[in-house]
């Protein structure tokens, strides 16, 4: 290193040393020199793309985490960050030289370095959830990720177009989200800025000129608010510091985007800040305020009694003010401001007298404990990413436990979404909601201040419709992780049915096939035990035939010693009549209706018990059945391996949706009589649409839930005593 910049590295750490001597003790600060020359050593001779030694990277990292007053192995670890990955240094001398804590903070810190986001949609799920996993941990090596991660974002220029677009994506769907879950909205809004910058360059320039253009007249409407309530306070006797503040770019941007508002239409670019010494000043101050000038109806929000799940705490009110331009106003304590500008690592600014640190690290611990559960319940990295996305920065509804607790959920929960928040349990066994007192369908989306109360029954499952409507991360892991082990049973259950049903044909019962012909099968196919291989023989995945032929002969798979014509032969011995001829053996897989995930009925010609039907084995997901002239049969004509014979079997207790097509005179009250009929019949209508024709007639199209053919029968009949039903027939595809 030459001289000059030597002297530059020297100097910045100096300054740096200046910053840490406000809350550091002097030995502190002597382990971080040491950890910046030893950093300064081993980086010695590399450079980074902006042409300054490389060291000049952590010791600008380390200066971002002195703002927010962190401990000093953090500091240490800030300086060493990248020092196993890029130079010769390994953990153990890092331990050697700073101590454990120092060498798992840069190990862990390491191992997300080497973390890559391909694509926004891919977002290389698997390393996701290794970063979160690994944060939960210890939240200091986010803080360190987040600093490292805003340096790189302020040198971005110096680096290609396509890896300007690729960090900045990124950025503002991964890193910035977290820095807000973790309340470090300073820290949030400048990573949010400088993505936008990269990625929608132009945009960026045109609001922020607009933005520039408008602020002169909107700054002096503010000031006036602000003189006028500066003498309101003033009156009050009260003790505070009235501060104004821009929303920043982007978050003006979504505003105008997720709204379609014009710039001129975002009346809350310009805000102001009213910070006081204590929680009951700031209830005092808010009623000067709302004296001062009409508060806006409902838009007056209570952070301080209920507060964000980030830990955020503030009063906010909009006011209508004689300039004709709407105010924000925000009062929160002097401990807030800090805890909404720095979140989690506001805890080293401020600790709470029983020691449990800041509410925004408490809050951010909780929800990183929540990301260790959903790990247990997810099946895959994608699925986690998946759950963890929905909770990353939403909005937000607090409703209340029949106890009064309060909940926190995203905007568009629903009692499902509630009642696993309170437990898995409790989620998993909910059959109904009150809200209010009032009994509510489960997909019943919440608002802020409701009373919920969830109703359980011990023989209730989660249902697959769930997933049509909850939000929460927690609510879908649990779900999906419910459903995949019911899945995983009735897979076994019906792959045994079919091969049991292959092995009579072939005229050997299960019980007499030899256990050296089990253990060769399970061998050839590379399956650990028997329930393994009959779930994919019921999920589709391989043929009932081939597995039961394997089975009786003991000969490798049909599918791999035999030409096609004699796997022919053997299929033979099973497809359907319609397939090859009266002669075939045929003995119908029995079906009623309750055989669950693996067993499903084709939407496109919705089979009713009484239907003439046959089955598909789809890869994948089991037996779909249709009925005999569905047009599905042509299209997998050519695959007659894939087809079974079922037959119905009495189960009065199962419900199956048909569509119907009624044309009606277009007359008032039609509608409901027409519901009204059904009902009477014992029918749940799951759904209704109608279309005006021309005028004079209408068309309704229902879905029922029938038991049978005659069921439905019965009701059409009915339905055609209607003096102004015209028509009725059965909807097909």
């Amino acid at each position: 290193m030459s001289a000059p910049a030597q002297a530059v590295q020297t100097g910045g750490f100096e300054t740096l040393a200046r910053q840490l001597a406000a809350y550091l003790t002097p030995d502190d600060i002597a382990a971080i020199r040491r950890a910046y020359a030893y950093g300064e050593r081993a980086h010695s001779g590399q450079q980074r793309q902006t042409g300054e030694p490389y060291i000049a990277h952590p010791l600008a990292v380390a200066t971002i985490l002195a703002d927010l007053h962190v401990d000093a192995a953090t500091m240490c670890a800030a300086l060493l960050h990248d020092v196993i990955e890029d130079t010769t240094a390994t953990s153990a001398e890092v331990s050697e030289q700073f101590g454990e804590e120092v060498a798992a903070l840069v190990d862990a810190v390491t191992k997300l370095t080497q973390i890559r986001f391909e694509t926004r949609e891919q977002a290389q799920a698997a390393n996701f959830r290794k970063m979160m996993l690994a944060v939960a941990g210890d939240l200091r090596v986010m803080l360190i990720k987040l600093a490292d991660r805003l340096h790189n974002m302020r040198t971005l220029r110096h680096l290609s177009a396509d890896k300007r677009r690729r960090i900045a994506r990124e950025t503002l769907d991964i890193y910035a989200p977290i820095a807000a879950r973790f309340g470090m909205h300073t820290l949030c809004k400048e990573l949010e800025d400088l993505g936008f910058a990269a990625l929608y360059p132009l945009r960026y320039r045109v609001l922020d000129e607009a933005l520039r253009r408008a602020r002169g007249n909107r700054h002096d409407l503010v000031g006036k608010i602000e003189t006028t309530l500066r003498h309101r306070l003033d009156e009050a006797g009260l003790q505070y510091r009235l501060v104004s503040r821009e929303k920043h770019l982007y978050s003006v941007y979504q505003k105008m985007r997720e709204d379609h508002l014009s710039l001129s239409e975002v009346y809350d670019v310009y805000a102001l800040r009213v910070v006081m010494d204590t929680v009951d000043a700031c209830y005092r101050a808010l009623g000067v305020v709302h004296n001062t000038f009409k508060p806006v109806p409902q838009r007056f929000k209570d952070y301080i009694a209920i507060p964000k799940t980030n830990g955020y705490q503030s009063l906010h009110t909009a006011l209508f003010t004689p300039y004709g331009v709407p105010a924000e106003i925000q009062i929160r304590t002097e401990e807030m401001d800090l805890v909404a500008n720095d979140g989690v690592a506001a805890h080293w600014r401020y600790k709470n007298p029983d020691g449990s640190g800041s509410r925004a690290e408490q809050r951010a611990r909780e929800w990183l404990h929540g990301l260790l559960e959903l790990q247990r319940n997810a099946g895959d990295p994608q699925e986690f990413l998946d759950s963890v996305k929905w909770d990353l920065f939403p909005d937000e509804v607090y409703v209340f436990t029949p106890r009064g607790q309060i909940l926190a959920l995203p905007t568009g929960a629903t009692a499902v979404d509630f009642a696993y928040a309170v437990h898995s349990d409790i989620g998993n066994r909910c059959v109904a909601a009150r809200v209010n007192r009032r009994l509510v369908p489960l997909s019943t989306v919440l608002e802020s201040g409701a009373t919920v109360e969830i109703i359980t029954a011990r023989t209730t499952t989660p249902h697959p419709s769930w997933l049509s409507f909850v939000v929460t991360g927690k609510a879908r892991a649990a779900i999906r992780h419910f459903l995949k082990h019911v899945d995983h049973a009735q897979a076994i259950a019906l792959g045994r049915r079919l091969l049991e049903l292959e092995l009579s044909r072939l005229g050997t019962p299960m019980a007499q096939v030899p256990e050296q012909n089990v253990a060769g099968l399970l061998r050839e196919f590379s399956a650990k035990a028997m329930d393994d291989l009959l779930e994919e023989v019921g999920l589709g995945k391989r043929l009932a035939v081939v597995v039961a032929t394997h089975l009786v002969s003991g000969t490798p798979p049909a599918t791999e010693r035999r030409p096609r014509s004699g796997l022919r032969r053997a299929l033979a011995r099973v497809a359907p009549r319609w397939l090859v001829g009266k002669d075939a053996r045929h003995t119908p897989l029995a079906i009623k209706g309750t055989e669950g995930l693996v067993v499903s009925y084709g939407k496109c010609c919705r089979p009713i018990p009484g239907d003439p039907v046959r089955g598909y084995v789809s890869v994948g997901r089991g037996v779909v059945i249709h009925v005999d002239d569905c047009p599905s049969a042509k299209d997998f004509a050519k695959q007659p391996d894939k087809w079974l014979d079922v037959e119905w079997q009495p189960a009065s207790d199962s419900r199956f949706p048909v569509d119907i097509r009624v044309e009606i005179e277009d007359q008032r009250g039609q509608l409901a009589t027409l519901a009204a009929t059904i009902s009477d019949m014992d029918c749940n209508i799951a759904s209704v649409q109608i279309a005006n024709r021309d005028g004079i007639h209408a068309v309704a199209t229902f879905t029922l839930e029938v038991r049978d053919r005659v069921h439905l029968a019965r009701i059409m009949k009915r339905l055609r005593t209607i003096k102004s039903v015209r028509r009725i027939i059965r909807k097909r595809g």
